[in-house]
């Protein structure tokens, strides 16, 4: 047969990252342990010291490890947990590159806000961080203010899921459009109608009411943004950030 292709060799820095992460599999490391110094690591694995800074620059890059400068048991990187903060950078560049578009984020916010809402009113979580994000937006004097509490409010829903996952990707969609939220409430000038879809939220999660929940939160994101239902994807997608009511917020 004709058409294969010699299979390319990894990179020696790729390879670090492949051990690194058999080791966390098989050892069990976990959160705060810390990995061998840079010259231990790269004797171990029979690479270059470049390969090792290569890989952890990678993994630091991903919320995976924290580097640190140090000497013998001060030495090496710690593992630590930031994927929210890894998926939001990787989704606001792709936002910025029109690789996706306004609708796609809305869509993927309304499945996982709408299934977080019915899990968190179903399983009776502790709302305390729900009410104080909403008794901030309630205060809030500025566009900021008000984005900084919206977010935590629509966090805090998916938290209360219990599913971590769906909280760091949460937190990550809210993030990557954070500026854009704040030039929406600026041109929006009031809040009530969001707040009111708020509170609405907050009843019905606060009630045990899944269906409520659900319903509360479309009729919310479809108000928050009233064009990207309605706009067709045609050619390229429509950026985000793009002047006019397809920003959207909330």
């Amino acid at each position: 047969m004709s058409g294969w292709q010699p299979v390319r060799r990894t990179r020696a820095f790729e390879d670090v990252i492949a051990r690194i992460e058999e080791r966390i599999t098989s050892d069990g490391l976990t959160v705060g342990d810390r990995l061998p110094g840079e010259r231990q690591l790269a004797e171990q694995l029979r690479v270059s010291r470049s390969s090792v800074r290569e890989a952890m620059r990678v993994l630091e890059t991903l919320g995976v490890v924290s580097s640190q400068v140090g000497r013998g048991p001060d030495a090496g990187a710690v593992l630590t947990s930031r994927p929210a903060g890894a998926l939001t950078d990787l989704l606001r560049l792709h936002l910025g590159l029109s690789s996706l578009s306004l609708e796609e984020v809305i869509d993927a916010r309304l499945m996982i806000e709408q299934w977080s809402a019915a899990r968190a009113a179903a399983r009776g979580a502790d709302l305390s961080a729900l009410t104080d994000a909403l008794e901030g937006m309630d205060r809030a004097a500025t566009a900021e203010e008000f984005v900084e509490h919206d977010t935590a409010f629509h966090v805090a829903i998916a938290e209360a899921s219990g599913n971590r996952l769906i909280a760091a990707m949460m937190r990550s969609l809210r993030d990557s459009v954070r500026r854009y939220a704040v030039e929406a409430v600026e041109r929006l000038g009031e809040t009530a109608g969001l707040m009111a879809d708020h509170h609405r939220i907050h009843r019905a999660i606060t009630s045990g009411d899944p269906a409520e929940a659900t319903a509360a939160v479309e009729t919310h994101l479809r108000r928050a943004y009233p064009d990207a239902s309605r706009t067709p994807r045609a050619g390229r997608p429509g950026r985000v950030g793009e002047r006019g009511r397809r920003d959207g917020v909330g």
